[in-house]
């Protein structure tokens, strides 16, 4: 499980983070929402280590994330940040396979490149592991980067904002893949998400930030609740329920 206690973060005197308390369990897709500035993006980073918080901690089935090695962290957990662009001109396997980096720190041996072709195999990108990252779609791409954090293999994945420059199509099979990578593969997933009925129909637990403050954490059903989207984002909400899955609409 992941353990986050009384977690602040300030940047030029503005509290990004607020004495945040959070345990996300073993298993499943959590998914983090909130208004723009809630904190969200922060959270993730700290969870990662890729910030150092102000006050607080990070425990990862009892490990101190700030206290553990890079290598051994890198074994156990995995993040896809927003900005995701390299500059290097690459295939999508020599992207891939940077995700064995943990492991062989740069020497492929066997096991690795079985890694490899099963991480392109399950994102369905053998037939593009050829193909420079600059040839491809944005769908194409991005699911090449979840390919190279599949690969590496850890318990434990963070994704912020993986559906960003994706169209409706490519972001629902986006959804669909790290469901399906959380209960088929036995990972835990964290995703952070500005679609509020992508978080409802994907998710097994949502966290919904509001100004730095955990505000509310529970299942969709809990959570895409009138009451509680209209106290976090400050405007109207209507819920309807379509086969099943509860539909947030909202008005101006």
């Amino acid at each position: 499980m992941i353990e986050i206690r009384n977690l602040s973060k300030t940047y030029d005197s503005v509290q990004v983070l607020q004495a945040v308390n959070l345990t996300i369990e073993r298993g499943g897709l959590t998914s983090i929402i909130g208004p723009n500035g809630a904190g969200k993006s922060t959270l993730l980073s700290i969870m990662a280590r890729l910030l150092k918080p102000d006050a607080g901690s990070v425990r990862l089935d009892g490990m101190d994330v700030f206290a553990t090695s890079g290598d051994v962290l890198a074994k156990r957990l995995s993040i896809l940040r927003q900005d995701n662009s390299l500059a290097a001109r690459l295939t999508v396997r020599d992207l891939v396979a940077f995700g064995r980096f943990p492991y062989g720190k740069g020497r492929l041996a066997l096991a690795d490149c079985e890694h490899i072709d099963r991480a392109l195999a399950y994102l369905d990108l053998g037939p593009l592991e050829h193909r420079f990252l600059d040839e491809l779609s944005g769908g194409q791409r991005q699911r090449a980067f979840v390919a190279m954090v599949l690969c590496q293999d850890t318990d434990f994945m963070l994704f912020d904002e993986p559906l960003n420059n994706l169209d409706v199509l490519h972001a629902v099979n986006m959804m669909g893949l790290l469901r399906r990578m959380a209960r088929d593969l036995n990972k835990t997933v964290v995703v952070v998400l500005h679609d509020i009925n992508f978080a409802s129909c994907y998710s097994d637990q949502i966290v919904v930030m509001k100004e730095g403050r955990l505000d509310a954490l529970g299942s969709p059903e809990a959570i895409i609740q009138k009451p509680v989207l209209e106290r976090v984002y400050g405007t109207r909400f209507e819920i309807d329920m379509l086969r099943g899955q509860r539909i947030a609409t909202y008005y101006g």
